[in-house]
């Protein structure tokens, strides 16, 4: 009688034992899904926030016409009637040894 009332102790601890840290939702697979989960939405409020960053950019290009000089000037070196360029050049052998 006492060996089954051990018997029948040990089997109820390891089935709570597998309940809680065994097989596919355990209490650690559980609490690594969380974690997982907390991650992802960062990942997402990131990627929100950058859609939101190119999104203003694109209204900026389409609807702004001072951006749209300002990229053209900056990139293509384009410029107004009357205004003259300059243009900065670094000399190879001084930027070398400063370097």
């Amino acid at each position: 009688m006492r060996g089954k009332v051990i018997l029948g102790g040990v089997l109820v601890a390891g089935a709570a034992y597998f309940a809680l840290f065994g097989g596919e939702y355990s209490l650690l697979e559980l609490q690594r899904l969380k974690n997982d989960l907390a991650e992802e939405q960062v990942r997402l409020e990131e990627a929100r926030a950058e859609i939101a960053r190119l999104q203003a950019r694109v209204d900026s290009l389409e609807n702004d016409s001072a951006t749209i000089e300002r990229i053209a000037r900056e990139r293509y070196g384009l410029i107004r009637p009357g205004e003259r360029l300059y243009r900065f050049v670094e000399d190879t052998a001084e930027a070398d040894s400063v370097r």
